[in-house]
């Protein structure tokens, strides 16, 4: 709370002080207070039978026997208070399912995997191997273990804090720009169809590169699939904008194709396939196959929806939701839109102040200033993203950590007794370490790969985004 005025400073208009919430303070403590008491139960529960004689035979021999039915309520309890909790945080009953099905899914599957490890090394160990091996491989399977345990809490930790270092990384592939000396940082756009090849050359007088240019027509949609916009309730989406539309005969870096097929040119008479953004086709409730009439200013042009595109609107390039090919708008009116980049701001002057002393009617705008600023905000948001996500992954250590010293008066008393029958320290030592070692690695492993699934499963579904590991 101290640290987080001072990684926010830049993003308030005002100075902000700090004060202490005693209602968050006590909902800490009740949390707190809740947690524990529900965690605690099934362990108080099994006591309420116990004879005293069970009693003393329980530290070196487990007792059996029917489980208690409260145990099962006091189970069905902790998952309540879990589904409630994160809909406190989330607001969303989707979302709080989700986080609490995933989360009961990673523990049944932990369990599932412990059970597997003590099963393997039970039924695969050679029992002519080194004593050493022997002994370090038998605590996992031994009575009173502790591989169920820390299989599972070593594996959710390991999850939570690579999920955290997985999403920092999406995030910050969010927040970044495509920068670089191949991003334009000026646009000119209104430039009329007979004032492209003058342009062209300005620009190509004073050395600068053509880096985009293209065409754009407005146009509306008039129908799809025959019904027009009083007849059709499901798309009156569609109906209500101008839409911004080019041609063109090859895709873009920026564009792929994820359904249908990209057709670039078509002869007169010819159907007209167009290919739509992924995103705009499900806002519309259009997909392949689907005929859409245009209202390009006056003139009717009926398409088909030939292909959907995955479009990155990160680029600093022009894209658009509807694209034709090549053969169809090309007499239509329109203007056009040139990219360039100029490599000082006395060239960018210059290069201006030409374009509106030959073109008065063409627009421009130099993006070098708004790139900078946009650059430094979002290097300030990706500062802190990487300080929540740090944060956060320090809980993951302590929780790591505390989950690990369960065990260690459990291995107190194995080392006194490998004392007792003459063991050496190094024995000790390497008897311990072959356990953890490989109780680690498998927990952490199986973390892991829980945490590069659930990371797939954030980036697709919650932030819209590419997951690579």
């Amino acid at each position: 709370m101290i640290l987080l005025p001072l990684v926010l400073k830049d993003f308030l208009p005002v100075e902000i002080t700090m004060q202490v919430s005693w209602s968050a303070v006590g909902q800490g403590l009740l949390l707190g207070l809740i947690i524990s008491v529900l965690f605690a139960l099934p362990s108080l529960l099994s006591v309420r039978k116990i004879s005293p004689l069970n009693a003393i035979r329980l530290s070196f021999e487990k007792i059996g026997g029917k489980t208690d039915p409260l145990t099962w309520l006091v189970y069905l309890l902790m998952a309540a208070f879990v589904v409630g909790f994160t809909h406190l945080q989330m607001k969303n009953w989707t979302q709080t399912l989700a986080f609490t099905i995933s989360i009961g899914v990673a523990f049944i599957l932990l369990i599932v995997l412990s059970k597997l490890l003590m099963f393997l090394v039970k039924t695969l160990l050679p029992k002519s191997s080194n004593y050493l091996w022997r002994q370090g491989f038998a605590n996992l399977y031994r009575p009173n273990n502790q591989t169920l345990m820390l299989t599972v809490s070593i594996g959710l930790s390991t999850t939570f804090i690579c999920t955290l270092f997985f999403v920092q990384g999406i995030l910050m592939s969010r927040v970044t720009l495509s920068s670089g000396s191949n991003q334009p940082n000026m646009v000119m756009f209104d430039i009329q169809k007979t004032q492209k090849e003058r342009i062209d050359s300005l620009t190509k007088a004073f050395k600068l590169p053509l880096m985009n240019q293209v065409p754009v027509i407005t146009m509306r949609i008039e129908e799809i699939n025959g019904k027009k916009a009083n007849a059709d309730t499901n798309n009156r989406r569609a109906y209500r904008n101008e839409i911004r539309a080019t041609y063109q005969d090859s895709l873009t870096a920026a564009e792929k194709i994820v359904k249908g097929k990209w057709i670039g040119k078509v002869k007169p008479k010819e159907t007209i396939y167009i290919s739509l953004d992924q995103r705009y086709a499900d806002q519309i409730n259009v997909g392949l196959d689907d005929k859409i009439l245009f209202n390009v200013q006056g003139m009717m042009i009926s398409t088909v929806v030939g292909s959907l595109r995955e479009v990155n609107w990160s680029r600093m390039q022009t894209n658009f939701r509807v694209v034709f090919p090549a053969g169809v708008l090309e007499e239509a009116p329109q203007f056009h839109v040139l990219m360039t980049r100029v490599p000082t701001s006395e060239l960018s002057a210059k290069f201006q102040g030409e374009v509106v002393k030959n073109f008065p009617n063409v627009s421009v705008i130099d993006l070098d200033l708004i790139l900078k600023l946009l650059d430094e905000i979002l290097s300030k948001i990706g500062f802190v993203i990487q300080f929540m996500a740090g944060f956060s992954m320090v809980t993951g250590w302590i929780v790591l950590v505390s989950a690990v010293l369960t065990s260690k008066n459990q291995r107190l008393k194995e080392s006194i007794l490998l004392r007792t029958i003459g063991a050496s320290k190094k024995q000790i030592l390497a008897i311990n370490a072959i356990e953890y070692f490989f109780l680690g690695a498998f927990a952490a492993g199986a973390g892991l790969i829980l945490a590069i699934g659930g990371s797939w499963a954030l980036a697709k579904f919650s932030f819209d985004a590419n997951f690579i590991p």
